[in-house]
């Protein structure tokens, strides 16, 4: 566990009951902080939550103003509607979190952007073809720790993350260098530069660069850098703790245990060292506003840096830790993670005056939550941020 996740756990062991009574103002009832219901929010938090989702909770900044929400339940069994700035797992988002720290060291002359990532990490013996930017946009070519499709279809699998055999590792502890040496082991899928796809390991190496460069933790930068300046007190680095602290919605996971025969498992802890600083992170709807906002509106990184971060590779359409798209409006752009039992968006347009953070907790539903999750993203970006 990280300096600042320490902290922030001492700090919430003495607040997590009485945060815990106040999330709840009424049984069944979600508050909009606004003070002002909006009907048409409600209704799309409602119709998300219905599209497969164990619960659902909202954050919405547009010209009307700022309204939160949730729907669905905060666990399976209970009538109670997840609280409304609950926290949660965000994963991939946290790449955002790690791309804007690198992109701080690279603005500060500590860190090259089109240097090769083994002259800083030369312990690892990389392909010196690959640069800091190649991990940042997914263009290194390495095989993912994860699993990867190879060029010919077929199918390596990676370290365990899905069934039964999942469920049996989920409180083992990964280190990030053996995630990295891990992928390594594999050919990598392409020569670095030549081709992109999203993997897992980029990140991880990146959180290394941080580590490497400021002699402190990938998770202690971030505090410093992020965290504190924007005073987001409810985003933690958890490291190897397993637990969501304070407020938060139920996570489950459904897997196929035997032919035919599905179980539903509640998922909310686990050791997330796996993801490190590729997926790790716990936030909550508010803390993410409060840091998509502040990147988008230039407070985090100086102009000619953010201008590189959103530009989109032509082939993934990801930018520099962040996706950048073109809706019916123009471009918007986004943040977008999975975690198991955990589904998180976090999208702006360009000019940061319209945005969403959504947060969308699995259940025991047989829908296909990928097709949902994308369906989420896309009536959320055609209503609010296109204002349809």
């Amino acid at each position: 566990m990280t300096t600042s996740a320490k902290r922030f756990f001492r700090r919430t062991a003495i607040t997590a009951v009485a945060a815990t009574l106040l999330a709840g103002v009424a049984p069944g009832v979600a508050a909009a902080d606004s003070g002002r219901d909006r009907p048409d929010l409600r209704a799309m938090a409602e119709e998300i939550a219905a599209s497969g989702f164990a619960g659902a909770q909202l954050r919405v900044h547009d010209p009307r103003g700022d309204w939160t929400g949730s729907a669905g339940v905060r666990e399976l069994g209970s009538a109670a509607k997840p609280p409304t700035n609950g926290r949660f797992r965000i994963g991939s988002n946290t790449k955002t979190f790690v791309a804007t720290a690198v992109l701080q060291l690279v603005g500060e002359g500590k860190v090259g952007l089109d240097a090769p990532v083994a002259g800083y990490l030369p312990e690892f013996g990389l392909d010196r073809r690959i640069t800091v930017r190649m991990l940042l946009q997914h263009t290194s070519g390495l095989f993912d720790y994860t699993g990867a499709m190879l060029p010919d279809g077929t199918i390596v699998p990676g370290i365990p993350l899905t069934g039964k055999e999942f469920l049996v590792n989920r409180y083992h502890t990964y280190r990030p260098e053996e995630l990295v040496r891990f992928g390594l082991s594999k050919p990598p899928l392409f020569a670095p530069g030549t081709d992109w796809t999203y993997t897992n390991i980029n990140y991880v190496l990146a959180g290394l660069v941080i580590e490497k460069v400021t002699g402190r933790p990938y998770g202690d930068e971030l505090q410093r850098r992020i965290f504190r300046p924007l005073g987001l007190r409810d985003t933690v680095v958890p490291g190897t703790w397993p637990g969501i602290p304070g407020p938060h919605a139920h996570g489950y996971y459904r897997y196929e245990e035997k032919p035919g025969q599905w179980k539903t498992v509640d998922i909310t802890n686990q050791n997330p060292s796996w993801a490190s600083s590729a997926g790790e992170l716990i936030s909550t709807t508010k803390d993410l506003h409060t840091f998509f906002s502040a990147l988008l509106g230039g407070k985090l990184l100086p102009a000619p840096l953010l201008a590189e971060m959103r530009k989109p590779h032509p082939k993934g359409g990801y930018g520099l830790g962040l996706y950048v798209q073109e809706a019916s409006c123009g471009t918007v752009l986004k943040g977008m993670g999975g975690f198991h039992g955990f589904g998180t968006v976090m999208a702006g347009t360009a000019d940061g005056s319209r945005t969403f953070e959504l947060s969308m907790t699995y259940g025991d539903s047989a829908a296909d939550l990928g097709q949902a999750y994308n369906k989420a993203d896309q009536l959320l970006t055609d209503k609010v941020l296109c204002g349809k």
